[in-house]
């Protein structure tokens, strides 16, 4: 994990040492969501919070580029919003992500003759979360220090404490309009590709619940289990029952705009611009 955030790292610093012609900065901005088993669709915008973006592109060749990007985002689900059947078991999650990707991005058509592009992108990113709820109180509690489904207590040995540093496969599209020849806009759809299943610190069954107490504390054994608070009369489960689905990972989308800004003085390759004008040279 610390190896790819640094070769990220190091890839978007190596971008800005560049020849500045080829180089252009990025603004992204817009909403966040998730899916996974606190949200039974796939995309929406239901929960939606906000995200930002700041980056560098790399022109390669007029179409292909290589790009890097550190964000900011935030992401929530509850079951409150899902049909009966899963608003009952009344778990919820907020989290905050730190994420740095780096990959490559194609484009349709050359910008430099055309105002309107189409373009796709995939790559590798690194993100740092920590999974929250809220108690009856209103306190933040992480909940992954609680192992709410028994991970890390010895009766469970396959149940292992998840990392909170992962990483992902960022990929997606957009189009692009070229305000000028320094200026463009973009509209982007980005998914990501994660490999645990607990963003959202709900996977498999429920552990039981005297083993749970025993080993993290009622605190665990509360966030374990919360349909007693909005249905009266509701049982801990048995050991074994399941909690959430652990055959499919979760996943996390952005939706939003970008500002890019092409950096020193036209694209350096004497083709036409979109005007029918020659670029400057370098």
């Amino acid at each position: 994990m610390k190896k790819i955030t640094l070769l990220i790292a190091v890839g978007i610093l190596a971008m800005g040492s560049l020849q500045a012609q080829r180089l252009s900065a990025h603004l992204q901005t817009g909403v966040a969501n998730y899916n996974g088993d606190l949200q039974e669709k796939r995309f929406t915008f239901q929960e939606a919070k906000p995200f930002v973006g700041l980056g560098l592109s790399y022109e390669i060749t007029p179409k292909l580029f290589v790009r890097g990007m550190a964000s900011y985002i935030r992401l929530s689900a509850a079951d409150a919003n899902n049909s009966k059947l899963i608003s009952e078991r009344n778990l919820s999650f907020k989290t905050r992500v730190w994420e740095a990707q780096l990959g490559l991005e194609y484009q349709l058509f050359d910008l430099d003759s055309r105002s309107f592009t189409p373009y796709v992108f995939a790559g590798v990113a690194a993100y740092h979360y920590k999974p929250y709820a809220n108690d009856s109180a209103g306190n933040k509690v992480y909940l992954q220090p609680l192992g709410t489904e028994g991970q890390g207590l010895s009766a469970y040995p396959d149940k292992k404490i998840y990392n909170t540093k992962q990483i992902a496969i960022p990929f997606g599209g957009g189009v692009k309009l070229a305000l000028t020849d320094k200026l463009q806009l973009g509209l982007e759809v980005g998914l990501r590709k994660l490999f645990t299943d607990y963003l959202d610190d709900v996977s498999g069954t429920y552990a039981d619940s005297a083993t749970l107490f025993a080993g993290r504390g009622a605190q665990a054994v509360q966030f374990a289990f919360r349909s007693n608070q909005v249905k009266a009369g509701a049982i801990y489960p048995a050991v074994g029952t399941l909690r959430g689905n652990p055959k499919v990972k979760d996943w996390y989308y952005t939706t939003g705009i970008r500002i890019i800004y092409r950096l020193g003085g036209g694209n350096g390759s004497g083709r036409n611009s979109k005007t029918g004008c020659p670029t400057n040279i370098y």
